[in-house]
């Protein structure tokens, strides 16, 4: 799971031409387009080559079509791209696929129950809406990345579709016009604690899922996702 994690962040970088990830610079800011293309495949040719390993059928099904999930999602993403009017339907289908699968995933080959697998995609939900108001919020220093990424990539995310609604500067900016002051406005709609609000709901819906199980170790992930800095 984490060999196709890292896949996608590779494959990700390179396609948003993002600087930084974790505070280094990216793998296509250092070796270049073809070397970062290159170096995801292996990553994810690794990923199935040690599960097939393993002999278990069941297993390599299940992360095949997590990764088939990630490519429909980049795939939407890049349809949404600069496109404010991008419904909260779609943009919270988008995570789905792109994140909430890779989490279900995980839990499925860990434990083969269908619950496990309900809490790691809502898990995965609260997750990725932590992360796009970060993408925000955040500084440098904590998230290792440039603050504001997903509105210069005009990448339509909650807190930015929210605020779009109420603020027409940010709408245009989300649209791919002047970017000057439009992420500060963000703040003002309130979109960042409606957003919040979302993730806090699908971690709940996580704890909904557990069993008495690994409860309390599962049950510590829903919190600090949706508290986490970075």
């Amino acid at each position: 799971v984490e060999l196709v994690h890292m896949a996608s962040l590779v494959h990700d970088d390179l396609i948003d031409r993002a600087a930084l990830r974790r505070g280094h610079a990216t793998a296509w800011r250092t070796h270049g387009s073809v070397g970062a293309r290159a170096t995801g495949d292996y990553l994810f040719a690794r990923a199935f080559s040690e599960l097939a390993a393993s002999d278990d059928a069941e297993g390599v099904q299940i992360l095949a079509d997590a990764a088939l999930a990630l490519v429909r999602g980049e795939a939407l993403q890049h349809a949404q791209t600069h496109r404010p009017e991008t419904t909260v339907d779609e943009y919270l289908h988008r995570c789905s696929l792109k994140t909430a699968e890779l989490f279900r995933a995980a839990c499925l080959l860990a434990g083969r129950d269908p619950r496990l697998g309900e809490f790691g995609r809502a898990l995965g939900m609260a997750f990725q809406i932590t992360d796009d108001i970060l993408d925000c919020t955040g500084s440098t220093f904590e998230t290792g990345k440039v603050a504001g990424n997903d509105l210069r990539e005009g990448t339509p995310t909650l807190p930015l579709l929210l605020a779009a609604r109420e603020d027409e500067v940010v709408r245009a900016a989300l649209a791919g016009g002047p970017l000057d002051g439009a992420l500060i406005r963000v703040a003002g709609t309130g979109a960042f604690d409606a957003a919040r609000e979302v993730a806090l709901r699908y971690a709940a819906e996580a704890r909904s899922h557990l069993d008495g199980r690994y409860r309390p170790e599962l049950e510590a992930l829903t919190h600090i996702v949706v508290e986490r800095r970075n």
